[in-house]
């Protein structure tokens, strides 16, 4: 089983930049994927970004060219760089692991962490 820890978020100004970090109490190696997931106040749970075992990562078209997820197998970590951050990227960021495809194509999450909140306000 493995567990995911999440950390970096806060309070940052408009146009600021934050990072965030989740890190796994086991091997995420042979994970399928790997992402973050966001949830504001009133809002359904968006799956924001993602990094596969192979492959290019995968953005939500509101955090594009803002985002950028990376991968660390052999520290068992992802992380998610936020740039030029928005009112509207405020919400709770989970991060989120799949053992196999069929997982992530259902957004049927294997591993969930208990997030960490992001604050974007003047």
């Amino acid at each position: 089983q493995v567990q995911l820890v999440e950390s970096g978020g806060g309070l940052v100004q408009p146009g600021g930049s934050l990072t965030l970090s989740c890190v796994a109490s086991g091997s995420i190696f042979s994970l399928y994927a790997m992402g973050w997931a966001r949830q504001a106040p009133g809002k359904e749970l968006e799956l924001v970004a993602n990094i596969f075992r192979v492959g290019s990562p995968m953005y939500v078209d509101s955090v594009k060219g803002r985002f950028t997820i990376l991968r660390d197998n052999a520290k068992n970590m992802i992380s998610l760089q936020m740039n030029s951050l928005k009112p509207e990227d405020t919400a709770v960021y989970h991060c989120v692991g799949y053992r196999d495809y069929t997982g992530y194509a259902n957004r049927n999450y294997d591993y969930w962490g208990q997030g960490t909140q992001v604050t974007v306000s003047s």
